[in-house]
């Protein structure tokens, strides 16, 4: 197996028709910032905090239209009732695992409150997103700190997203294999509003088996043994969508919906275990947008979460954590062959 880790496109895989932005990432919607705090700790410790910051609720009074889908809701999504309300998140988005959602929470509220013009404020939403890293990370001692939020949100960047074992992604797992944070983007153009943007974050810890560009990729074949290791039954997906259009809420839940649909193109099985959530915001002036008009929005997401999914597991990492539990990264050069030999890729790749 090859140690040598890449992104999807980087080995020629290219899910869909859609052309990616200058970045593939998240951060190609303008606004938007992305940081990662990372906690490897000894041999028990493998998680962290990734915050999604889009410019617009960083700052007192802030609010963005959004709306939320819930694909299976067996999770703890902090605020999920009031963004499906009032159609609007007050501010950043923060993931991480399971049992730190709520210390990661009251962190989010402490920044907010220390924001400048909002020594009045009353009452925010926090939007805290979690998967369970319980596998490679002794969740029961809840590590996070308000430092290690503080850390995430204050070295948000604009120009790259770190992908793979980092941040909410460091002790997660999917379809098999180490998962972790991945990104992609699309850019598409929409009638009556022109070139349009979409950026997907995913924090990827769900079961399946991984499929690529339609080639299923099973474990152990890939592996080239047999992992005596129980898969993943569940853990979760977090998606994050933002885009640059002026859509409303309404039409951000139905760009949510597309974005959880998305993950059965890499292979998921939905589990009844799996809180499996997609968040859309839109950073645009609000603007009329017909809904006959959201059709290449909606392809767009699905193509951005299908390379956000196999990005977060091609740059992961294989990962040694709690009790000696162990996920693999998936073997690149077993995928490439495999994808060759299905026609996915032309020879010689």
């Amino acid at each position: 197996m090859t140690d040598q880790r890449a992104r999807a496109r980087d080995l020629g895989i290219t899910p869909g028709h859609l052309t990616p932005g200058p970045r593939n990432a998240i951060v190609d919607v303008a606004g938007v910032r992305v940081g990662h705090t990372s906690i490897v700790r000894g041999k028990d410790l493998r998680t962290g905090v990734t915050a999604i910051v889009p410019d617009a609720v960083d700052r007192a009074g802030g609010r963005l239209p959004a709306s939320l889908y819930v694909g299976n809701g067996y999770g703890k999504l902090v605020g999920a009732t009031q963004l499906v309300e009032l159609g609007a998140l007050e501010t950043p988005i923060l993931l991480t695992g399971t049992l730190s959602a709520f210390r990661v929470a009251d962190a989010l509220v402490s920044y907010l409150l220390d924001l400048p013009g909002n020594e009045e404020l009353t009452s925010v939403n926090p939007v805290v997103g979690e998967t369970n890293d319980g596998f490679l990370s002794d969740i029961r001692r809840r590590p996070i700190t308000r430092e290690h939020v503080l850390d995430a949100l204050t070295s948000a960047d604009a120009h790259t997203v770190a992908e793979g074992c980092v941040g909410a992604g460091t002790g997660t797992a999917a379809l098999g294999f180490k998962g972790g944070i991945g990104t992609s983007s699309r850019v598409v153009e929409v009638a009556d509003v022109g070139a349009v943007t979409v950026g997907v974050l995913v924090q990827s810890n769900f079961g399946g088996t991984l499929t690529v560009c339609g080639v299923p990729i099973p474990r152990d074949a890939a592996l080239g043994f047999v992992d005596a290791q129980p898969p993943e039954r569940g853990n979760s997906c977090m998606i994050v969508v933002a885009l640059d259009a002026g859509l409303d809420s309404r039409q951000l839940g139905r760009v949510a919906r597309r974005a959880v649909f998305g993950m059965g193109r890499t292979g998921s099985d939905f589990a009844g275990g799996s809180g499996d959530y997609a968040i859309a915001v839109s950073v645009a002036e609000p603007a009329t947008v017909t809904d006959h008009a959201l059709n290449p929005i909606f392809s767009a997401v699905l193509e951005a979460v299908e390379e956000a999914v196999l990005n977060s597991l091609f740059t992961a990492t294989t990962t040694v954590g709690y009790r000696g539990h162990t996920r693999y990264a998936v073997p690149l050069d077993h995928v490439v062959e495999r994808c060759r030999l299905a026609g996915v890729l032309p020879a010689g790749r």
